[in-house]
């Protein structure tokens, strides 16, 4: 019997051999998409997948060319557009959203490359938190800390269905957004990959936001070769890969911030990983950013996000604040006071801030650290306290937050061994080095491989 593809591409593979067929497929992870641990992650789940994977079968029997998803099941964040579908960013307030009358870009782009579009998985309300609970429609448990605790524990969010989905094998990749960290946090506590692109190289038009300047449309898969292929369907580009090893790659390791309340398991974890690294004969140098310790100008009235949300969701805040989740309202309320000017204030202060890091990193490929500073923790506890929640989102967010104010793109993937508790290393650096940074995590994947197991 063939052992099951670790990959998307290796699923692909598969079909494009002809040994396994795409309704095959499908059928697996619809299997999946039905199972306990996989509760609260889909909040709605559509009806057209078999027919785009028995439509693939088909044109592969005839000899047509293999669509790049070739089939294979996606999941899509209640934040996208599904035509015939309403959006509702895990909000009752959007209950009687009306039906998509198109797709959103992201979807578009999807389902040309031939995904199976599975349904619209479940989020923090309007994405608006890296833990990832959900008051409205539940939260989704955890399933890959639940094989070694059975302490149920957070998924991570905001985009928690979606690597719910992928981390129990109803989905081969799933398509969120990445706001301060929504697709690298999840990704890092459930052992997966995540990818945030360069912010501008992929429409976010169709997609419900929380700031117009900070969110990413990008996605969280099962390999870093994954995440090449899902960033080339959504950025409609080609990554260029000079298939550079780990030795021929200089790295900055931030002194200072990022490793700030590690848990013991989070840092051990890192800095084998960095040996390994140093090891394989990568340069990694520790340095202090001074730009990391000066964000305070930058995160006022809760920063672009406080903002910017303020201004989307005020007028539907005035009928509908009462079927809001109130940690969300709290965190939008925070923009409520700010004026023209001290937005304007905001723009400038950070176009500064990201010139002074630029310049610090210049001599660097990318910038290595931990993606969160802590393992995915217990639930109960952070629904129960309001003091709870807030200290432990605000740990989630801290690094990967850091990338989305800088402009930059960043790669989360698993640095833990096999039976731990999983832990995540995220390369990042500044704007359109993104290649870059996908051929890092290449060659990073590639040396931490053989500790893996």
């Amino acid at each position: 019997m063939t052992p099951d593809p670790s990959d998307l591409i290796s699923a692909r593979e598969e079909i494009a051999a002809g040994r396994r067929g795409s309704a095959e497929f499908l059928a697996q992870s619809l299997q999946h998409a039905d199972g306990a641990a996989l509760r609260h992650a889909f909040i709605r789940r559509f009806d057209g997948a078999p027919q785009v994977a028995s439509f693939v079968d088909g044109q592969r029997s005839i000899g047509a060319p293999l669509p790049v998803l070739a089939g294979l099941a996606v999941s899509v964040k209640d934040l996208f557009d599904v035509a015939g579908h309403p959006t509702t960013a895990g909000s009752i307030a959007l209950a009687d959203r009306p039906k998509a009358t198109a797709d959103s870009v992201a979807v578009a782009r999807l389902r040309a490359a031939g995904a199976a579009l599975v349904g619209h998985t479940n989020l923090t309300e309007f994405a608006f938190s890296g833990v990832g609970i959900n008051p409205h429609h539940g939260t989704p448990l955890n399933p890959v800390a639940a094989r070694i605790d059975p302490t149920p524990r957070i998924p991570g969010g905001s985009t928690s269905g979606g690597a719910v989905t992928v981390a129990s094998g109803a989905a081969w990749a799933a398509l969120g957004s990445d706001t301060g960290g929504s697709i690298r946090i999840p990704a890092a506590l459930q052992g997966l990959v995540g990818f945030k692109s360069t912010a501008r190289l992929v429409p976010t038009e169709g997609c419900i936001p929380l700031s117009t300047t900070l969110d990413t449309a990008c996605a969280i898969t099962l390999s870093v070769r994954d995440a090449v292929l899902l960033h080339e369907v959504l950025a409609a580009r080609r990554v260029s890969l000079a298939g550079r090893p780990v030795r021929a790659l200089r790295f900055a390791l931030p002194a200072n911030v990022v490793l700030d309340d590690a848990e013991d398991h989070v840092a051990s974890s890192f800095l084998r990983a960095i040996a390994t690294l140093r090891a394989a004969g990568a340069v990694v140098d520790e340095i202090t950013l001074p730009e990391l310790s000066a964000l305070g100008p930058l995160q006022i009235g809760g920063g672009f996000g406080g903002i910017e949300s303020w201004a989307w969701h005020r007028r539907l805040l005035v009928s509908r604040e009462t079927d809001y989740d109130p940690r969300v309202v709290a965190r939008i309320r925070r923009g409520e006071g700010f004026s023209a000017a001290d937005y304007i204030d905001l723009v400038a202060a950070r176009a500064s801030w990201i010139a002074g890091l630029t310049e610090r990193l210049r001599c660097y490929d990318a910038v290595v650290c931990p993606t969160v500073p802590i393992v995915a923790p217990p639930l109960a506890p952070l629904v129960a306290s309001d003091e709870a929640f807030h200290r432990t989102n605000a740990l989630l967010l801290r690094n990967p937050s850091l990338v989305n104010l800088f402009d930059g793109c960043a790669l989360s993937l698993p640095c833990h061994a096999p039976g731990e508790m999983p832990v995540g290393l995220m390369v990042w650096t500044g704007a359109l080095m993104d290649d870059t940074v996908l051929e890092a995590a290449l060659a990073i994947e590639a040396a931490l491989a053989s500790r893996r197991g």
